[in-house]
């Protein structure tokens, strides 16, 4: 079989430190390879040393029989690499099609711009994905998952026969989902090699030809889908078993830590009660759009409500104020944790201190002992691993920064935990850590609220459901219905209005 790609014995270190150790496979032409591992396995610089971007310090890559022997990602583009990074980077201000074009530029016999041709081509090229869309609107405009798709075609339509994908799902919704999938296909259709990172095991089964997985920068699994077991995947990526991903539930309190009623967010809009007991994990369930996220947005009073009370621990907290829900103990880890939940510039000391900075202050010094001595406690807690406080947030892996947003909440008073998709975008051991993290801090008395897109984490980790509708509650499971077998038939039942209780009746 012809090789479209070729890792030859790759190894790279930064300051003594091995992140690839003796990696070597190959991709082909028409083929979709996986590369799975944790955050941290040295996915990331496999796929910078692949683009050019970084030299390795031995071992060759060669594309099409041309070694890159150098960092020079103009020859890794010339020999016909392309790479869709997990951060996009269009140019907003310009259009769809001044994007698709950039650097390339066509021209009229005038030498200007030929601004109508470009257009033209743009349509088409973006008509080959099944893309309809004004090639004119600024690329601003555009939704995420559209965005992507107007990047693998800037990548593709000049020639690419390697296109490496980042973690192509992570910031899209589910409903567009397929449509990226089908863009993929079509690729494969077409020839073009694609090296593919996910922590999405549906993924994996539904889209890989060849699976390559790294752990601790080496190469520890190297085989065809159909040679391979989703279970022996996640063994190969985290070097044990999984049977226990969920720990244990430990019964919750009798007293209530979180009582909410008739919260409403807009005057039309339904009103939603919940309570919540000291050491119980709540979870909302439901379909995108059905609410979930505005609900513990709008308990932490970052967005704004029309109606209801809140109390925490029988005392009330006023509506629409985060300094009066954080000084009663509410905290929020949200959906978005590098845009809304960290400062990826600063250190960790930094952001795990950054809700509290009063706290630690003192005629308007910081008290960087005391500051100290309490995100180191924090972050001990969830069993960060980091080089120490100093180290920036943004070097760290996904479920590392995941930790620091859950433990700046935990240097001081916390009762009430908001969770909003916590382990989206973190790869499966990590989770696993998280789970836990969780599971003690409810032991330990707090109230929490998980909002999770993830059936088997929405199961496993609640002691109770709460599935939402067009903002309202459709539905209400105890844990003996979530250990049912039709439990995620049900949930979906509740989630698309096939079926309905009273809030507050256990169906």
């Amino acid at each position: 079989m012809a090789t479209a790609l070729h890792v030859d014995h790759v190894a790279k270190a930064f300051g003594g430190v091995p992140v690839l150790r003796d990696v070597s496979f190959d991709l082909h032409p028409g083929e979709l390879t996986v590369l799975a591992g944790e955050n941290g396995a040295g996915k990331s610089t496999l796929m910078k040393i692949v683009t050019g971007q970084l030299k390795a310090d031995s071992g060759e890559v060669t594309v099409d029989g041309t070694a890159l022997q150098h960092a020079d990602p103009k020859l890794a583009r010339s020999l016909g690499v392309g790479i869709v990074p997990q951060e996009l980077a269009p140019y907003p201000e310009l259009t769809i099609y001044e994007n698709l074009f950039v650097g390339r530029e066509l021209k009229t016999q005038f030498r200007t711009l030929d601004r109508r041709g470009m257009a033209k081509q743009a349509r088409e090229m973006l008509g080959t994905f099944g893309v309809e869309v004004d090639p004119r609107t600024r690329m601003g405009d555009l939704p995420i998952a559209l965005m992507q798709l107007v990047e693998i075609a800037k990548a593709t339509t000049w020639g690419a026969k390697v296109l490496l994908l980042d973690e192509p799902t992570s910031a899209i919704p589910d409903r567009e989902v397929e449509r990226l999938y089908d863009v993929v296909r079509r690729l494969k259709k077409q020839g073009v090699a694609m090296l593919y990172t996910t922590h999405r095991m549906a993924e994996i089964t539904e889209l890989a030809d060849h699976v390559v997985v790294l752990r601790d920068g080496q190469l520890v699994l190297n085989a065809p889908l159909a040679d391979t077991t989703p279970d022996g995947i996640v063994h190969a990526m985290i070097g044990r078993e999984l049977d226990n991903l969920f720990p244990p539930i430990t019964p919750a309190g009798d007293e209530i830590g979180l009582s909410v009623r008739g919260l409403q967010l807009h005057p039309d809009g339904p009103a939603v009660d919940l309570e919540v007991r000291k050491g119980e994990i709540l979870g909302l369930g439901g379909l995108v759009g059905a609410g979930r996220s505005e609900i513990v947005e709008a308990i932490f009073g970052i967005r704004r409500s029309v109606a209801g009370s809140i109390e925490v621990n029988g005392r009330a907290v006023h509506r629409g104020r985060v300094a009066d829900a954080i000084r009663a103990g509410i905290s929020l880890v949200p959906e978005d944790r590098k845009g809304a939940g960290l400062v990826l510039t600063q250190s960790v000391l930094d952001n795990g201190s950054l809700p509290h900075l009063g706290a630690f202050a003192s005629a308007g010094w910081l008290r960087n002992r005391k500051r100290s001595a309490a995100v180191t406690d924090a972050t001990a807690s969830v069993r960060l691993k980091s080089s120490g406080l100093g180290q920036l947030v943004g070097n760290l892996s996904g479920g590392n920064q995941q930790k620091i947003v859950l433990a700046r909440w935990l240097t001081q008073n916390c009762s009430v935990l908001l969770l909003d998709e916590p382990t989206r975008g973190v790869d499966v051991g990590a989770r696993g850590e998280i789970y836990t993290i969780i599971r003690d801090l409810a032991a330990e008395g707090l109230t929490v609220i998980l909002v999770s897109s993830d059936m088997p984490e929405l199961i496993g980790l609640s002691h109770r459901v709460l599935v939402m509708r067009s903002g309202g509650v459709a539905g209400e499971l105890s844990r003996d219905q979530l250990d049912a077998d039709d439990v995620q038939e049900r949930i979906f039942r509740y989630a698309s209005g096939q079926e309905a209780t009273q809030p507050g009746e256990v169906a």
